[in-house]
């Protein structure tokens, strides 16, 4: 086993900054980063504290854009927010929770679609809510219907308007629902959680999302008092109570940028250690990972990902968990199209999300997007309507080009693309990756990336 070159950025380096990148490709990406809280738990877990009557700790927060919008709305909902004890710790104190103008919520939201988690705890503490019209990457349609038809079930008040959606409970505490999703969509199944714990009765969730960030928001609220059981095949129960207490609990990592990362390692030929990723959360994209070629060794405090031989092709089909996740796929595109043969994805949950292969085609890959799927084929994942599939053969040498990122994760993959490239590539609109990648330059930096900020 070899050892990484570089350390980690310790938290006391502040995080690069810029929108446009120039990136120099061609050499492995070698070294250390570290993966904190998962954005997809730290954000929902800051909503929670709303419910508490008693101040509540969240450690392991990642420093990303994200957290500091939720941060924001919070604070505009009167809760008191400070750092805690230890570097990536924040202390909510919600004693003072009052209703926020329509103005300050649409003003501090900006392009996060978390106002909507909002609305559960506001009805409980306030009696109404409101959510400005929402944003968030343009992967797919998303919408809230799945939330507002829940909340209706608890009783709340649903009102359209102009400016957005007002809620409100009558005057009366909300009530337990029955209640079925048409998709085990994560965001539904958290606006459930996070009304059905003070509703008064008991909720049946069907169909509910499972992923490990779910599982530990349900571990927060327990915390706080809630009475939440899992049963099986995706069904949760939760017996309402009246009253909530803050709690102190340490985020799950964030598996997708673990992910990303050992990605990286793979399509760069380099080897990354990843700090903090564990093994149980990820078995799927592991095992995806070494069917491509890659090699990794477990150890206590995290994963070391590097290539194991020439890359070789696979068939992936996104799906919720526990199955092969669709942020996962971006920056594993980039790392196929340097595997020796024909690869396959099946995104099957967001109908937008193959649009990032336009610039790696144009950077030299040879992938076709397939606008309504491909029929044909053995499949673990039933065929949905909305499908795209991507089929890459390779190998493919990828040459510098100008690109322009899109959202997320596929930013993500065009950076990725562009240190695999051979030349100097101009990556714009790289501000984004800020969302969900905490330091994303510094790290980059970690690893031996050749670049320069331009502005």
């Amino acid at each position: 086993m070899t050892t990484p070159v570089r350390d980690a950025l310790p938290d006391g380096v502040p995080p690069l900054t810029g929108d446009v990148l120039a990136i120099r490709g061609g050499r492995p990406l070698r070294g250390r980063v570290d993966v904190k809280g998962a954005k997809n738990l730290a954000t929902k877990a800051m909503v929670a504290s709303l419910l508490g009557e008693t101040v509540s700790v969240l450690r392991d927060v990642p420093a990303i854009s994200d957290v500091a919008v939720v941060r924001s709305l919070l604070e505009v909902h009167g809760v008191r927010v400070s750092d805690g004890d230890e570097p990536g710790a924040l202390v909510f104190d919600p004693s003072d929770v009052e209703s926020a103008h329509f103005e300050e919520i649409d003003a501090h939201a900006g392009a996060s679609r978390i106002p909507i988690l909002f609305c559960g705890p506001l009805l409980h503490r306030l009696g109404q809510a409101f959510i400005p019209d929402l944003g968030g990457c343009r992967i797919g349609d998303r919408p809230i219907d799945f939330h507002l038809d829940a909340l209706r079930k608890f009783g709340a008040i649903v009102e359209k308007l102009p400016s957005g959606i007002r809620l409100s409970t009558g005057g009366t505490r909300l009530h337990g629902a029955n209640i079925h999703l048409p998709y085990p969509s994560v965001g539904a199944t958290e606006q459930v959680l996070l009304t059905a714990v003070r509703a008064e009765g008991t909720t049946e969730l069907r169909n509910a999302a499972i992923e490990p960030e779910i599982m530990d928001l349900i571990a927060v609220l327990q915390k706080m008092g809630a009475i939440i059981s899992y049963e099986p095949n995706r069904v949760i129960l939760i017996e309402g109570v009246e009253t909530l207490r803050g709690y102190d609990h340490r985020s799950i990592f964030d598996r997708n940028e673990a992910a990303s990362w050992a990605s990286a390692a793979l399509a760069t030929d380099g080897e990354i250690f990843v700090g903090g990723a564990k093994q149980q959360e990820m078995l799927t994209f592991l095992n995806i990972f070494r069917k491509a070629g890659g090699w990794f060794d477990i150890q206590e405090d995290g994963i070391l990902f590097r290539r194991e031989g020439e890359l070789k092709p696979v068939v992936v089909e996104t799906d919720v968990h526990p199955g092969f996740m669709t942020d996962w796929q971006q920056p594993l595109v980039v790392a196929l199209t340097q595997a020796n043969g024909r690869s396959v994805v099946h995104e099957t949950v967001y109908e937008n999300r193959l649009g990032f292969t336009d610039a790696l085609v144009k950077m030299g890959a040879d992938i076709v997007v397939h606008p309504r799927g491909l029929q044909d084929g053995p499949r673990r994942v039933p065929r949905r309507d909305l499908e795209q599939a991507a089929v890459i053969t390779g190998p493919t040498p990828l040459h510098a080009a100008d690109i322009v990122v899109p959202d997320l994760r596929g930013g993500y993959s065009h950076v990725i693309a562009a240190l695999t490239a051979e030349g100097e590539s101009k990556v714009s609109g790289v501000d984004i990756l800020s969302r969900g990648y905490e330091k994303f330059l510094a790290k980059l930096d970690a690893v031996g990336a050749d670049f320069d900020v331009i502005r």
